[in-house]
């Protein structure tokens, strides 16, 4: 064999037990392209194991390509790495641009380290956290953003600019937005660029602050196209558009063709007025 690829965005821990003992086989591989969510004991995948236990296995490899997410909990671990330390284990890598990003995620006592080739060529990317690097990622159309710390506003303007195809985004942060009062101080937001999101297809809030599904219905700060699919907390929803009478968030409103509400609610007539496109029984 000597090309090979493997994808499962699903998290996996067994890379240590199958998947390496699987890659250590094949040994005429000139090509080999790893896609996955790993959960680990101690160690982070970096650019050190990836030659430790990979290429130095593979004579002939000659492309490697990879985007590796590595989990693991903060249970028994003293010294958590640093994004810095992860990029200076891929000073050897010179045929590709190496990305890597760590978060440390206290609440949930977790850390995850994500490492890939770029030019980044999948259609999704998940779990964006406010240590995004940016970058251009034309091939992307979903999205995914999480965070224990608040998102600001240029963080979001960072995110349109660097996925123009964005097609679908999620968007789960329970932190209010930290940069909200600036934009109230400076006359509703006339200091800062709207956001516009010109493909955008599908809007998902999972968890999140009023203060995002405000940032994304307020047609003075976010533009949106006029097919969108939104899923939202129906409670959250009523906050934010002041119970469905608020004309700031009235016009990106009416731009919806779906509406998924979750959480308790009574669907009246101020919320079918106040989508006129979507059809709710």
């Amino acid at each position: 064999m000597r090309f090979f690829s493997l994808y499962c965005d699903h998290r996996t821990d067994v890379y240590d037990k199958s998947i390496l003992p699987l890659l250590h086989r094949m040994l005429n591989l000139e090509k080999l392209d790893l896609t996955l969510v790993v959960q680990r004991e101690k160690e982070f995948i970096d650019g050190d194991t990836l030659k430790k236990n990979i290429i130095t296995h593979m004579p002939r490899l000659n492309e490697f390509t990879f985007n590796i997410c590595s989990i693991i909990d903060h249970y028994n671990q003293i010294n958590l790495p640093l994004n810095e330390d992860m990029r200076q284990t891929f000073g050897d890598f010179h045929d590709n641009e190496i990305i890597s990003c760590v978060d440390h995620f206290e609440e949930r006592k977790y850390s995850q380290c994500h490492i890939y080739s770029y030019p980044y060529k999948l259609k999704l990317y998940k779990n964006i956290t406010n240590n995004f690097p940016g970058g251009l990622f034309e091939y992307v159309n979903e999205v995914s953003l999480y965070d224990e710390r608040p998102f600001g506003h240029q963080f979001f303007l960072r995110i349109a600019q660097s996925f123009p195809f964005m097609e679908e985004l999620t968007i789960s942060n329970s932190k209010a937005q930290n940069d909200k009062q600036f934009i109230k101080s400076e006359n509703h937001n006339q200091t800062l660029p709207i956001i516009e999101y010109p493909n955008l297809t599908t809007l998902r809030f999972f968890e999140s602050h009023d203060d995002y599904v405000e940032l994304f219905l307020s047609h003075t700060k976010v533009s949106l196209p006029n097919i969108v699919r939104l899923a939202v907390n129906y409670q959250s929803l009523e906050r934010v558009t002041y119970n469905f009478t608020r004309n700031t968030t009235r016009i990106n409103c009416a731009k919806f063709v779906s509406l998924y509400l979750y959480g308790e609610h009574e669907v009246d007539e101020r919320v079918k007025d106040y989508f006129p496109h979507v059809y709710i029984d």
